[in-house]
């Protein structure tokens, strides 16, 4: 059955952005507010370029990070009600003209010559055993296979393909220690050089290594 956005949509205001969603779709969570503000502090010096959003869901992260300035935002999501409710958002926020939404996988929604100075990515990333815990959620979008890493490492593999070299990233996962197995499996040129740790979970800051 083809999955679409219906009428008992909900609203929250978030960091002063008017997001609908519903129950199809993982609830904006107030505390990644502080991902969106990080985002958006590391813009004043990021280069000039769009923004990637991986795993986008209702839009509200990436939204927040660019409503403070011109930048474009490219979202990424596999579920077609997730996306609709990103692309009605940005539209609702008046910037449905610099927010571009790309319905698919995350390996193949991107170009190989498209390149981001900054990438937020928001995988699920509660371990499979543990799902039952979250009813209010939808599983899919919080499923994050046996370690909670099966999407994020699949972020990790993108950002490091479509980061620019002085760019930055910042992923959200659930706890300190999944931060660190990703970044000892994760391979490319990625490390991570800062952790936050918030109420709901942690973001961590990527940069590239220098080339050899």
């Amino acid at each position: 059955m083809t999955r679409t956005a219906h009428s008992g949509a909900r609203r929250i205001d978030f960091d002063g952005l008017a997001i609908e969603f519903d129950e199809q779709v993982l609830e904006p969570r107030p505390w990644t507010a502080a991902q969106s503000r990080w985002a958006a502090e590391l813009l004043e010096t990021l280069p000039d370029g769009p923004v990637l959003e991986l795993c986008s869901g209702a839009g509200h992260i990436g939204l927040a990070a660019v409503a403070g300035n011109d930048r474009r935002l490219v979202c990424v999501d596999a579920d077609p009600v997730a996306a609709t409710y990103a692309r009605q958002n940005a539209e609702a926020a008046g910037m449905g003209d610099r927010v571009e939404q790309r319905l698919g996988r995350l390996d193949a929604a991107l170009a190989p010559a498209e390149r981001f100075p900054l990438v937020i990515a928001d995988p699920p990333w509660v371990r499979s055993s543990q799902v039952t815990r979250h009813p209010e959620d939808p599983p899919f979008a919080i499923d994050g296979g046996d370690d909670g890493l099966d999407v994020a490492r699949r972020c990790w593999q993108v950002i490091d393909r479509h980061l620019e070299v002085q760019g930055q990233a910042l992923l959200q996962l659930g706890d300190v220690g999944q931060v660190e197995a990703l970044a000892q499996t994760g391979g490319g040129r990625l490390r991570c050089v800062e952790t936050r740790q918030y109420a709901g979970g942690v973001v961590a800051r990527l940069a590239k290594t220098a080339q050899r």
